[in-house]
């Protein structure tokens, strides 16, 4: 190869040298500084969701430290006996004359027992025990109402609080 090189005219050494220098500066940009500068990217990319994340977190940070709760938090809610949870937001809404019957099942269970109640108003009231309380109904059975009037049930609701 040497031989070679040593007999071509200067001029062709020079473009030979040249193709030469070219082929190696693309082999070092291909097989090395492009996948260290894909890594680097993606690494800022990375770094920028991280930051982007603490941030939305500092302020529940500041909660959490000056011993704060969200307004509907399970740390509120688990403070109160689920007995006391359905009389308030029954009367909240309006609902505590339908209740024929509340018995407490365990220490974070209550069945319900409704009376021709509107529909509408005890979904109503299961979102305010789902959203404020995090109870949830683990069983319940409805039926027709004992009035014919449109929209009434009768209700039976075990609840109990998601811990």
């Amino acid at each position: 190869m040497r031989d070679w090189f040593e007999s071509l005219e200067s001029r062709e050494k020079l473009f030979v040298a040249l193709g030469a220098l070219i082929v190696v500066v693309a082999l070092i940009y291909g097989f090395v500084w492009a996948p260290l500068d894909k890594n680097h990217n993606s690494m800022v990319t990375s770094v920028d969701d991280w930051q982007r994340s603490l941030a939305e977190l500092r302020p529940l940070k500041g909660l959490a430290q000056s011993g704060n709760q969200p307004a509907g938090s399970t740390a509120t809610a688990g403070r109160q006996a689920p007995i006391i949870v359905v009389d308030q937001t029954l009367r909240s809404r309006g609902l505590e004359q339908y209740r024929r019957r509340s018995q407490p099942t365990s220490s974070n269970g209550i069945r319900v027992e409704f009376e021709n109640v509107a529909f509408d108003d005890l979904i109503l009231w299961l979102g305010d025990l789902s959203d404020q309380h995090a109870m949830h109904v683990q069983a319940g059975s409805l039926s027709t109402g004992s009035q014919p009037a449109p929209g009434r049930v009768n209700a039976t609701l075990t609840l109990e609080r998601a811990l």
